[in-house]
């Protein structure tokens, strides 16, 4: 009874090109076989969500109360009833019997080959032959191969068997405890714009309803339940020679798989047509019934694979193969070699960014921004910086100086003299910078080569060249005196 998830690698090219089959259901059916507690307490609690319930019909569903079905406390049509239930004391291995792994694989005979006679007309309608029916009944219960291709039987004879089947069974397929669930799931109805019911039904609950329903359904129920839809549905495709639509479906088999055991027409009453488009419900949107919800597959995923926070330590045991167990560390490696490299390629980037805004900066002419622009470099000393590679500008071009004092300066003071001139006397074009550079320098900090003990050597030169330039001026004055 567990599940079980093979995985197979073939090397066989003609097979690459063939789909790759894969169950979303798989943690569904593993939590519904492990766990069968907490799957029906998910599932019915999602039930409840889409339809009213009320306590007495939760505890039904829930198979805590036994169902309260309608005719249960009525006398009409007695005889009916113990007819009814004479018939049904009359078990055999297959027919009459509770619904077992064996009975369907017995039944499942008869609906493969209904499945190649789709085209009879009247199929389910028109009853078969009494004679061939017991005889094939007998087979069936005995548990021997049936060739029922060598064409002493007909399909009207497979059809009304199949039929019998399900009639003779102790409950009706979608068992007792969800005969009230069936008829909230027929009430479900669209709203319109101020939230008023209309009669316009809203498929898209329903479908949600009955996904969950028959998820809770027992194992054999639900196994006959899909092989039994898909065979009507694939009726009513070849209604065009059948004539067998999938309501007229319906009025054959409702009351078979939904109606509850030993009641009339007139214990149903109003609800006969509830459950009549019911089941023609089900018969046209079959092949979507089957699936869980993907919230249900989610939830079930979770409690498996989610946080351990969500799920006990027996309940990982899936991850707890060696190869799982290597698998998160190098998931972890590989994703901090990733951020590692992130980061460099991040570091990289804004180092050549500061370089480049170190250039402009370096080749600006001596002012009062650039001595503003250095001063907030040296604010932040620790910062990321450029290497010392920024190139240094160009030797300037010395200018004839067309005074005395100029040929003066030049012979005593050199060339920090005449750059001094040139930065009063020429004005070149500066090298904009933006607001947006001035707070990433400000951010980033002073480069490697523009250290405070380095501006303040130079600071001093300056100062010194100054006062030997005044001394000299001095030295001049008082001698023409």
């Amino acid at each position: 009874s567990d599940a079980i998830c093979n995985f197979v690698i073939c090397n066989d090219s003609s097979l690459r090109s063939q789909p790759i089959i894969f169950n979303p259901d798989f943690f569904v059916e593993k939590l519904r076989h492990e766990k069968p507690e907490v799957f029906t307490e998910l599932v019915v609690s999602n039930i409840t969500r889409l339809i009213d319930l009320p306590g007495a019909e939760l505890a039904q569903l829930m198979g805590e109360e036994d169902p309260k079905l309608p005719g249960a406390n009525s006398t009409a049509s007695g005889f009916f009833r113990s007819l009814m239930s004479l018939k049904r004391k009359e078990k055999g291995v297959v027919f009459g019997s509770p619904l077992t792994e064996e009975g369907i694989a017995q039944v499942s005979q008869l609906i493969e080959y209904l499945h190649k006679n789709l085209r009879a007309e009247g199929l389910f309608r028109v009853p078969g032959n009494s004679i061939r029916q017991q005889i094939l009944k007998d087979a069936l219960n005995s548990g021997t191969d049936i060739d029922l291709d060598s064409g002493e039987f007909h399909s009207n004879d497979v059809a009304t068997l199949l039929k019998m089947f399900l009639g003779e069974l102790p409950e009706p397929l979608l068992t007792h405890k969800h005969f009230h669930a069936h008829l909230k799931i027929a009430d479900l109805t669209l709203f319109d714009e101020k939230g008023n019911k209309t009669s316009t039904p809203d498929k898209e609950r329903q479908i949600e309803a009955l996904q969950l329903l028959f998820l809770i359904l027992p194992a054999p129920n639900r196994s006959l339940l899909k092989l039994l839809l898909d065979l009507l549905y694939q009726t009513a495709k070849k209604q065009d020679k059948n004539k067998m639509s999938a309501h007229n479906l319906a009025l054959m088999f409702a009351p078979h798989i939904l109606w509850p055991r030993n009641v009339t027409a007139n214990d149903l009453q109003e609800n006969i047509t509830k459950l009549n488009n019911g089941v023609t419900f089900m018969i046209k949107h079959s092949q979507k019934l089957f699936k869980a919800p993907v919230y249900i597959r989610e939830c079930a995923r979770l409690h498996y694979l989610g946080s351990r926070a969500h799920t006990s330590k027996d309940d990982l045991d899936l991850l707890t193969s060696p190869g799982s167990k290597e698998l998160q560390p190098l998931k972890s490696q590989k994703r901090s070699r990733l951020d590692s490299c992130h980061q460099e390629e991040t570091q990289q980037r804004t180092e050549e960014a500061l370089k480049e805004l170190f250039r402009h900066v370096h080749n600006m002419p001596d002012s009062a921004k650039k001595k503003k622009l250095i001063r907030q470099f040296n604010k932040h000393p620790t910062a990321l910086t450029p290497g010392s590679d920024v190139p240094s500008s160009p030797a300037p071009r010395r200018t004839r100086s067309r005074s005395f004092s100029g040929l003066i300066k030049r012979k005593v003071l050199g060339t920090p003299v005449i750059l001094e001139r040139k930065s009063r006397d020429t004005t070149p074009e500066p090298v904009r910078v933006s607001k947006e550079n001035v707070q990433l320098l400000q951010k980033c900090g002073s480069p490697a080569h523009m250290s405070q003990a380095k501006l303040k050597s130079l600071e001093g030169q300056k100062e010194e060249s100054c006062r030997r330039m005044r001394a000299l001026l001095l030295s001049k004055d008082s001698s023409s005196l």
